[in-house]
Parts: C-alpha cells; sequence; structure tokens
C-alpha cells in the first residue's frame, strides 16, 4: 500500500472517530441535556435524533477498526452507510407528511450520508474488497 493509502486511510479513521465523538456528545445534549438544551435543538426528529446519537458510537468503533486495520470495521462502515441512508429516506418520508423538522437535520442528514460513502470507499480500497465479500 502506497503512502497516499495509508494516509487516506488514516484520515478516514481519524474523521470517523472525532465525528462519532462529536455525535455522541451533540446526540447526548440534546436527549439527556437541561430544558435549554432540548429547546436549542427545536422541532428535531426524535427517531434521526436517537439514531444519530446511538451511530455516534458506530462512528467511534469503526473509525478504531480502520486505524487497526480491522476487516470488520469495511462492514462496519458499510452498515453505517446503508443505516444512514436507510433514516435519510425514513426522514423524507417524515417531511413529505407534513411532519415538523429543522432544515439544518436535512444539511446533517446529507453531510452524515456524504462522510461515510467516502469513509466506505476508503475502507473498502484500503483494507481490502476481500473483507466486504
Amino acid at each position: 500500500m502506497t503512502t497516499s493509502r495509508k494516509s487516506a486511510l488514516l484520515i478516514a479513521a481519524v474523521v470517523a472517530v472525532v465525528f462519532g465523538a462529536l455525535t455522541i456528545f451533540s446526540g447526548g445534549r440534546a436527549l439527556f441535556g437541561g430544558t435549554a438544551a432540548r429547546a436549542a435543538v427545536g422541532d428535531a426528529v426524535p427517531f434521526v435524533l436517537w439514531f444519530n446519537f446511538l451511530a455516534g458510537f458506530a462512528y467511534v468503533a469503526a473509525g478504531i477498526g480502520l486505524i487497526l486495520r480491522y476487516h470488520w470495521a469495511v462492514w462496519l462502515s458499510i452498515a453505517i452507510l446503508a443505516g444512514t441512508v436507510l433514516v435519510l429516506l425514513a426522514f423524507g418520508v417524515h417531511v413529505m407528511q407534513g411532519g415538523v423538522y429543522e432544515m439544518r437535520t436535512v444539511g446533517a442528514m446529507i453531510l452524515r450520508t456524504v462522510v461515510w460513502a467516502a469513509i466506505a470507499v476508503v475502507a473498502l480500497r484500503n483494507i481490502g474488497r476481500a473483507a466486504a465479500v
């Protein structure tokens, strides 16, 4: 593996861990914080908020697995991407049915999808397709 490929994997892994830690912190504050913290999230969609909070732990695990080059981390990265896409679709249905939501949730879910698509691709290319097949 070339140095640039090793760097790409390390960057993806660090992004996963940091993104996960921030997700756990912000989701935990929104779910378990005081009245002011809950009010700050506005019209958050509960199933999206819970998914993102719980997924944050998977983000950290996937990042650590990628740093250690474990094959299961490829599977976990793909599973995170798939779960995120499914929640994004469910969120879209919620919006289409007239459910209340925050516009920042749209951006956040698109960002999560793009980030995990990139991480999954890097994991596949660097740890190997054999791990995911």
